[in-house]
């Protein structure tokens, strides 16, 4: 009996069976019990999904594998495990009706329907020259890769750099859909091409991966680490960018399915998380605004033009201060220039610093005895009520 013809319960059952042999083997190995249970519940929706699709695609694994697996040494062992059950991966979702293509060679136009999008986007001159000069590379057949391979692993430069050129086209098909992230396409071409050069050192033709299959994953975390390097004026760590990633994945989901913005308690328990941490989550996935930014149609305003100061006086403040200043101007003006000019520079009428009276001496020649008389008389001459009257309204 195939799989087709086998009853749930019993699919349920082997795909139980293959991802415990998948964890471990041999069931030698020494895994942490928690991380053998979510691996093996991962595998087994993985495994679910590639049997009724015949295969998986990278979002299918980035959708049922925890963010805390995906790293380098689980994804390889998941690529074998997928492998060896028979189940393909791709990089995107082929038509129900279209048939597995078992071919060993990649067609001549492989990655073309996927450049051609590109067309329809606003690129400029660089990049529409780079994607014609990449264009003239000829793809390779699988056997070409493997010898490519051998001479890379043999320490041949020539040989590695084959092997990059010819894959320059996945970069730009998988940098693509990322356009949006913060980050200039050529940006994201250039990092994409730097995972793909890891890709081409790490590369085990023994293992009979289809090269483009392995080197994806290296370009998706060259380019996503990249993004969450670069892209935000703020950085925030990568582990935070899966999860907040992982947050707006379920938000649309919901929004989906409920036909409106679902609340932190909903999303919480989807993501099976705490309603405070998503909370935090979303507070952390806030982006920077200039104040700077243009306001309206014309944009002969900024932002800042429409947000209060708390800082500044209110207008019946700022007046009360204007008229006291004025006051006090007027009051000074009864005294000498020599009785002024200290009690300016005493009180910090000038500069809003207040001078000390050794300060003040070394200005004006004297010593800081002098200058206290002449602050002291100065002061006596205010306090009279004919000229102190002026200031009790303000003191009220």
């Amino acid at each position: 009996m195939t799989d087709v013809e086998k009853t749930p319960e019993e699919l349920e059952v082997l795909d139980t069976a293959d991802a415990e042999d998948a964890v471990d083997p041999t069931g030698e190995a020494e895994v942490a019990p928690r991380e053998v249970a979510k691996y093996i519940e991962s595998f087994k929706e993985l495994l679910h999904v590639g049997r009724e699709k015949g295969f998986v695609t990278y979002d299918d694994i980035e959708k049922h594998l925890p963010g805390e697996m995906m790293n380098e040494e689980t994804l390889d062992t998941l690529y074998f495990n997928l492998s060896e059950l028979g189940i393909d991966l791709v990089e995107v979702e082929k038509a129900k009706s279209e048939p597995r293509d078992d071919s060993p060679s990649p067609p001549a136009t492989e990655y073309s329907e996927e450049m051609g999008v590109l067309e329809d986007l606003p690129l400029s001159d660089p990049v529409r020259m780079y994607l014609r000069e990449i264009g003239k590379i000829s793809l390779l057949k699988p056997e070409e890769e493997v010898e490519l391979a051998k001479l890379v692993e043999a320490g041949d430069p020539a040989g590695k750099s084959h092997l990059v050129e010819a894959n320059l086209r996945l970069v730009v098909s998988i940098a693509k859909k990322y356009i949006g992230r913060g980050m200039l396409f050529l940006d994201l071409i250039q990092e994409g091409n730097l995972g793909l050069i890891r890709a081409v050192e790490k590369f085990d033709y023994r293992k009979g991966f289809k090269f483009s299959t392995y080197a994806t994953w290296w370009i998706r975390q060259a380019i996503t680490r990249a993004i969450a390097d670069q892209a935000r004026t703020i950085r925030i760590p990568v582990h935070m960018v899966e999860t907040i990633n992982r947050l707006i994945r379920v938000s649309r989901q919901l929004v989906q399915r409920l036909g409106r913005e679902p609340t932190s308690e909903e999303i919480a328990a989807e993501m099976a998380i705490g309603a405070e941490r998503v909370e935090e989550i979303q507070r952390i996935a806030q982006e920077p605004v200039s104040l700077e930014t243009p306001i309206g149609e014309e944009e002969d305003s900024q932002l800042s033009d429409f947000i209060e100061d708390k800082n500044l006086p209110s207008p019946e403040d700022a007046a009360a201060v204007q008229l006291l200043r004025e006051q006090l101007e007027g009051m000074l003006e009864e005294l000498t220039e020599r009785e002024k000019e200290v009690l300016r520079l005493r009180f910090g009428l000038e500069d809003g610093h207040p001078y000390t009276l050794e300060e003040v001496g070394k200005r004006f020649g004297v010593t800081r005895e002098r200058i206290r008389q002449i602050e002291a008389k100065a002061l006596r001459k205010l306090r009279h009520p004919s000229r102190s009257k002026k200031l009790r309204d303000f003191l009220d």
